[in-house]
């Protein structure tokens, strides 16, 4: 719970240092953050390793079963540690990347915002807290790809990415309400020990869906991965952690995490692994025709992601019948996700790196640009190497085992009884192998367009030259972990998957063959090494001859884009808003009175007609006495001359009957608190209208239409028969005892003799605070207006 508090913390203290140091050492002080973390979190890892796992909960709304309630586990600790340690090392690059001259204390303060967001999301068990803290990650992210604001493009892709990520997270919501209701528990871990139960009710299908569509649009699946390109153009650190190792892995993370409550259903399964396994493919395959590096890393990462996507949804299908040893074969799919999770966090970061080096340093992102940038670079060029050839599923890098592992999971698809997939389980392998060629050519433009070929020094900003040693370090330290742990793989193996798959597979903690021993070499006879070759030969031919068959990203015009798509919708969605405003904003008050009035007679007479709620009994009521009708007659008299007053001031004097006559009811009811309250507040009233009617201009009769005049009386008609015949149905019809017997002993219970001003500054405390902070901000607003119109009126006579 402390991991998650600190970065907020944190981030409220950095504004207060930004002002006390050089603008460049607030970066030192931020990397401390995620630092730390991360080695408390490491520090968990052998206990987690071993089966432990950690609970925390702070008591919240316990009537509703909202509660802060954290939970680390072996998935959340994946998590976890992805968003510290590349969270680390972001900020060091950012120290080095950004300039002075930018505002680097609000971009910190994004960046821990978004982090803690992150950390709140992975450990949170209760669902709405998960979901606040969801969408602290939009937002974050919204101010963090909009960090450039006075670009165009910038607010743009913020908008974008803001618009679709919320909507799902909406749609999210209510498939964890959905699950409230069938489970009764907003808690993840009692809801998969007890969904069981509930699989064949209604609800829980249409959960599912919404929960996916909270997923697929935060991890950018198709069709909802439009957001992802337009938003690199956050800085390139922003890109660096959000868009290679956190925010796009949060779907990831939400898929993997209700696994245990949706796996093993026929709809989970195909939703999940097609909807991977075709944006896996149309990410590669637009990923080749781009000419910005940036945009081409954007629509890698979206393939990447859809691989991921896809493994999970593969080994949900180990869920369908229990454990057994055929069953087990499949959880290697989750197995081979979670270990492409971290694998694609390493090469990823690392050439989102290499990129804003090449940007930094050069001055420009085309790839029509560059060439011949090796000899200039070539710290860069070797990073950019290891990270592009284990992106293309390599040896000897991190990317080679876990694409083997992919082609592995997808032929075993084949081999499922389940689902129908003897029929369409050999379009598992085929489309995964043509997105892995096409993952080859990307990842070989990546290396060779730009650091091979030909220089163009006319065509660059900047003389090229190598960056910065500290700018080096972070993507240095990422390019030795691709290495390491191709070399070393059982490590993260055993002590990080492991645990993880435990938590994805509560049922078959223990089982024998769910964490399988990863080796580099499986021998000739292991049909994923030929996929690997037949990509490597057709992909190596396919990038030989790219000029040749490019056109046919030609085919289809630009205007049949899903963009386009978004484009249109937002346009038209702004016209209608706008002539809609246009048509009931009228500028005049009684336009507005008309609706609100409107609204409230079909919706509270309607109510009261189809629920026949508008029956009352008045024989037991006391019977009014002649000084009764008289007050009640002098009010009637009083509200409807205000209507032909010819003069503020006889308005306000009619004003001031009706407020009067109220004290006397009080007295006649023998309630003199009330009566004095009443005095005060209208004489203040009465006084205050006077002040301010002196200053208006002279009292205008209004020249109104008969037919709008009679609109207007039938609305007023109904809406005053409404609220008569509602409060007489409100009194005649009490379910429970009055609560005005409790403040009948407020002198004992607050030691007040005035009930009124008990209940206003006892029993009611709080609120009445609250009322005069409103005021108060309110008056300051109104006090900030006047000084910059008297300052403004001082400015025209100095020009003038």
């Amino acid at each position: 719970m402390i991991a998650i508090l600190i970065p907020f913390f944190a981030a409220v203290l950095v504004p207060f240092i930004y002002k006390r140091v050089p603008s460049r050492n607030i970066g030192w002080f931020v990397l401390l953050v995620p630092l730390m973390l991360f080695l408390i979190l490491a520090s968990y890892i052998p206990a987690v390793a071993g089966g432990e796992t950690y609970i925390h909960t702070i008591n919240w709304i316990d009537s509703a079963g909202i509660n802060f309630t954290t939970y680390l586990d072996g998935l959340s600790m994946i998590f976890g540690l992805l968003i510290t340690g590349v969270g680390t090392l972001v900020i060091l690059y950012s120290i080095y990347y950004l300039s002075e001259r930018e505002a680097l204390g609000r971009f910190y303060v994004y960046l821990l915002m978004f982090m803690g967001s992150m950390l709140g999301v992975i450990f949170s068990d209760n669902l709405m807290v998960l979901y606040v803290f969801w969408e602290l990650t939009s937002i974050s992210s919204f101010l963090l790809i909009a960090f450039w604001y006075h670009r165009k493009k910038s607010r743009y892709g913020a908008q974008k990415s803001m618009l679709i990520t919320v909507s799902g997270g909406v749609a999210m919501l209510a498939g964890f309400i959905m699950l409230h209701t069938l489970t009764g528990s907003f808690s993840v871990r009692d809801i998969i020990a007890s969904i069981g139960q509930y699989t064949g009710e209604s609800l829980f299908l249409l959960a599912m869906l919404l929960v996916l569509l909270g997923a697929f649009t935060k991890s950018a699946q198709f069709p909802f991965h439009i957001w992802l390109p337009d938003a690199m153009e956050a800085p390139t650190p922003v890109s660096a952690y959000l868009h290679s190792a956190t925010m796009v892995k949060a779907g990831i993370y939400l898929v993997a995490r209700f696994t245990p409550v949706f796996g093993g259903e026929a709809v989970w399964f195909y939703t999940v692994s097609c909807v991977g396994l075709f944006t896996l493919f149309w990410g590669s395959f637009n990923a080749v025709r781009q000419t910005d590096l940036k945009a081409l890393l954007a629509y890698s990462t979206i393939s990447q992601l859809g691989l991921i996507m896809c493994l999970f949804g593969l080994g949900s299908a180990a869920l369908n019948e229990g454990y057994s040893a055929d069953s087990v074969i499949y959880t290697q799919a989750t197995f081979a996700a979670l270990f492409h999770l971290i694998n694609h966090s390493t090469f990823k970061g690392a050439l989102f790196m290499v990129v804003g080096i090449v940007d930094h340093e050069v001055g420009t992102r085309d790839i029509r640009r560059l060439g011949g940038l090796m000899s200039f670079m070539p710290i860069t060029f070797t990073i950019a190497l290891i990270g592009s050839f284990s992106m293309a599923g390599l040896p000897p890098f991190n990317g080679f085992l876990s694409k083997e592992m992919f082609f592995d999971a997808v032929l075993n698809a084949r081999n499922l009884d389940i689902f129908a997939m003897g029929t369409w389980g050999t379009l598992f392998p085929v489309v995964a192998w043509i997105a892995s060629v096409l993952t080859f050519v990307y990842s070989m433009i990546i290396v060779f367009k730009t650091f091979l070929g030909q220089h163009q020094p006319a065509r660059l900003e900047k003389e090229p030259h190598e960056a910065p040693m500290g700018m080096l370090v972070a993507p240095s330290i990422l390019a030795m972990f691709v290495v390491g742990i191709f070399f070393f793989p059982n490590v993260i193996g055993n002590y990080i998957v492991r645990p993880a798959m435990a938590a994805v597979y509560p049922p078959f903690e223990g089982a024998e063959g769910l964490v399988p021993h990863i080796v580099a070499w499986h021998g000739f006879n292991y049909m994923p090494l030929w996929l690997t070759i037949g990509v490597v030969v057709v992909g190596g031919g396919l990038y030989l001859f790219l000029r040749y068959w490019r056109s046919v990203y030609e085919i289809a015009p630009l205007s049949w884009s899903l963009d386009t798509l978004y484009n249109g919708i937002l346009v038209q969605t702004e016209k209608g808003s706008s002539y809609l405003t246009r048509f009931y904003m009228t500028g005049y008050l009684r336009d507005y009175l008309v609706y609100i009035f409107t609204f409230f007679i079909f919706a509270v007479g309607g109510s009261m007609l189809l629920t026949g709620t508008y029956k009352f009994d008045l024989s037991g009521d006391a019977p009014i006495t002649i000084n009764e009708y008289i007050i009640v007659f002098v009010m009637m008299g009083a509200g409807i001359a205000i209507i032909f007053a010819k003069s503020r001031m006889t308005a306000i004097i009619l004003n001031g009957v009706l407020g009067y006559s109220i004290a006397i009811f009080f007295v006649v009811f023998r309630a003199p608190d009330l009566a004095l309250t009443q005095i005060i507040v209208e004489t203040v009233t009465t006084a205050l209208f006077l002040l301010c009617f002196r200053f208006l201009p002279e009292w205008q009769k209004e020249k109104s239409a008969r037919h709008t005049k009679v609109i207007h009386a039938v609305i007023a008609f109904s809406v005053g028969t409404i609220v008569t015949v509602l409060a007489l149905a409100v009194q005649g019809n009490k379910m429970f005892e009055s609560i005005s017997f409790y403040f009948e002993n407020a002198y004992e219970l607050a030691g007040g003799k005035n009930i009124v001003n008990t209940i206003l500054g006892d029993f009611r405390a709080f609120d009445t605070m609250l009322e005069v902070v409103v005021l108060f901000i309110a008056g300051i607003g109104v006090f900030t207006l006047i000084k910059l119109k008297a300052r403004k009126e001082e400015k025209d006579v100095e020009d003038q």
